[in-house]
């Protein structure tokens, strides 16, 4: 007889608990999932803080890849069919809780769970598009478009849900890492949002909507003086996918 008590698989439930071949981790910023040329051998599921991924060059000169919030994963790298190893270091930017899952796990639940391989393929969908967005916007916009975007992903405007405004404690340095200019720049790109209303910050960076208007209708005083500030509809990828102006770039 055909058992009918087989127990739906709960996607949400799985990356909640630890279990066979998976457990909750604990870290604190600026501590690490894993380093640069570590064996990859499991995936790692954010479920609560901020962390960042980067890479160091043969000379010691090292770049954020991306930026990485609650309910992203990390270290996918792992499921490779021959397992190497990590090419990024995956840092904690604030206190961090993760579950780590072992790569026969992942594979294993992949391969008996459909709900959760969706999951995970969704989730490779949108960083995939976030991929080519950063290339695009990195190619095509000005320095000072690409800090007003890094800003309002990490404030995670475009998410659904209400935006989280505050944004981690990021220094200078490492915006213009992560937007290929000097931290010079990236002060005086700052103090003009400041000026423009555009942020706030007293300890901690702010993000306000208005600064949606750099990145979808690039508006900024000088550039479209004539023009009032729209406001911004809401569609949840916008704020991700950079648009790309018809004025020249202007050097960074």
């Amino acid at each position: 007889m055909t058992s009918l008590n087989k127990t739906t698989f709960d996607s949400a439930t799985f990356l909640a608990s630890a279990g066979l071949g998976r457990k909750i981790i604990e870290l604190k910023a600026k501590q690490t999932f894993f380093c640069q040329g570590d064996p990859a051998d499991s995936v790692f599921y954010l479920q609560k803080g901020r962390a960042r991924l980067t890479v160091v060059s043969q000379n010691g000169k090292e770049a954020t890849i991306t930026l990485l919030s609650a309910s992203d994963f990390v270290g996918e790298e792992s499921l490779a069919a021959i397992v190497g190893l990590h090419l990024a270091t995956a840092t904690a930017v604030n206190s961090c809780t993760a579950l780590k899952i072992g790569r026969e796990e992942m594979i294993r639940v992949m391969h008996d769970e459909p709900a959760f391989a969706e999951v995970f393929l969704k989730f490779l969908l949108v960083r995939s598009m976030r991929t080519q967005a950063d290339l695009v916007d990195q190619l095509f916009n000005s320095s000072e478009k690409r800090l007003a975007r890094i800003l309002l992903l990490m404030a995670e405007f475009g998410k659904p849900g209400g935006p989280e405004t505050f944004i981690p404690p990021i220094t200078q340095q490492t915006l213009a890492d992560m937007i290929g200019t000097t931290r010079s720049r990236v002060s005086f790109f700052m103090n003009r949002f400041r000026k423009l209303g555009f942020i706030s910050y007293n300890g901690r960076i702010q993000v306000h909507k208005s600064l949606l208007n750099v990145v979808l209708l690039d508006q900024l005083p000088e550039h479209n003086a004539e023009k009032p500030l729209l406001p911004f509809p809401g569609a949840a990828l916008k704020a991700v996918i950079p648009t790309i102006g018809t004025r020249k770039r202007k050097p960074a």
